[in-house]
C-alpha cells in the first residue's frame, strides 16, 4: 500500500485532474438504445452522445467517447480510463458509495417487465427473469420470490426471451420500449414498476468535484433554455417527463 502522505498528495491532484487534461474522456456502452448505441454505419450514437457533445461544447471542453463494458464502467471510471460515465446510469446511494453524480440529466426512468406476447403475469413472481448483471434491475429481481438469471449485456436479455430461457426481462421501460415497438406484436409489457434512483446521472469519480460542478452548470444552462427537454422529447417521446 502506498504511504498515506503520497495517497493524500495524489487525491488532491486528481480533484482538478480531469479538467487538467487536454481531452475529457467520456465512457459508454455503446449498447443500450435509445441511451447510447452503434448505428448501421458503425457510428456511436444516441441520446447521451448528443448531450454529452453538447454538455462539452457548452463548457468548452474537449471531449471524445470511449467504448466499455457495462460490468467494468465503473471499475474502469475509477482506475482512470477515463473521466466520466454516461451510459444510462441512475444515481443510486449504493453507486454513490464508489463514485459521485451530477445533477440527473433524465428523471427516474420506470422498470417494465417485457415478455412474449400472451406471457402469463404470474412469470413475474414465479417465472424466470433475465436482467443485465450490475444493474438495478437485477436487485430488484433478487428481491422478489422470481428466478433471477443475470447477461452481461442487455441485448442478452432480450435474446433470452426470445428463444426461452427466461420468461420475461425486467429492464428500463425506456431501453425496452423500442424492442416491443419494432417487434411487430412479437413482445410485450407485463407490468410496470419504479425504479429506485435519483435519475439518470454522469458519474464522475469522486475526486473530480471541478469537473462535477462543469457539467453541473452546462446542465443548468441546458435546462433553463429548454434545450434538455427538446433533446428528451426527441429521443423519447412526448411521454417523457420533462425538467420543469
Amino acid at each position: 500500500m502506498k504511504k498515506l502522505l503520497l495517497s493524500a498528495a495524489t487525491l488532491a491532484f486528481a480533484a482538478t485532474g480531469a479538467l487538467a487534461q487536454d481531452i475529457v474522456r467520456l465512457g459508454t456502452e455503446g449498447a443500450y438504445p435509445p441511451y447510447n448505441y452503434i448505428d448501421e454505419s458503425n457510428a456511436l450514437v444516441g441520446f447521451e452522445i448528443d448531450l454529452g457533445n453538447a454538455l462539452c461544447e457548452r463548457a468548452g471542453l474537449t471531449c471524445e467517447w470511449v467504448q466499455n463494458d457495462w460490468d467494468s464502467i465503473i471499475p474502469n471510471l475509477v482506475g482512470g480510463n477515463y473521466d466520466a460515465i454516461m451510459a444510462g446510469m441512475n444515481a443510486t446511494p449504493e453507486r454513490a458509495e464508489v463514485i459521485m453524480f451530477s445533477d440527473p440529466y433524465k428523471l427516474p426512468d420506470p422498470s417494465a417487465y417485457m415478455a412474449l406476447a400472451g406471457t402469463d403475469p404470474s412469470v413475474m413472481e414465479e417465472g424466470v427473469i433475465a436482467a443485465q448483471s450490475n444493474t438495478m434491475q437485477s436487485g430488484m429481481v433478487a428481491d422478489t420470490s422470481a428466478t433471477l438469471i443475470e447477461f452481461p449485456t442487455a441485448d442478452e436479455t432480450i435474446a433470452a426471451v426470445r428463444n426461452g430461457t427466461a420468461d420475461a426481462v425486467l429492464a428500463d421501460r425506456d431501453f425496452l420500449m423500442t424492442y416491443v415497438t419494432e417487434s411487430g406484436g412479437e413482445l410485450e409489457f407485463l407490468a410496470t414498476v419504479p425504479s429506485p434512483g435519483a435519475g439518470v446521472s454522469i458519474g464522475l469519480r469522486q475526486s473530480d468535484t471541478e469537473l462535477q460542478a462543469t457539467f453541473n452548470a452546462a446542465l443548468d444552462e441546458m435546462k433553463a433554455d429548454g434545450t434538455l427537454n427538446a433533446m428528451l422529447v426527441e429521443w423519447f417521446g412526448d411521454e417523457v417527463p420533462q425538467f420543469e
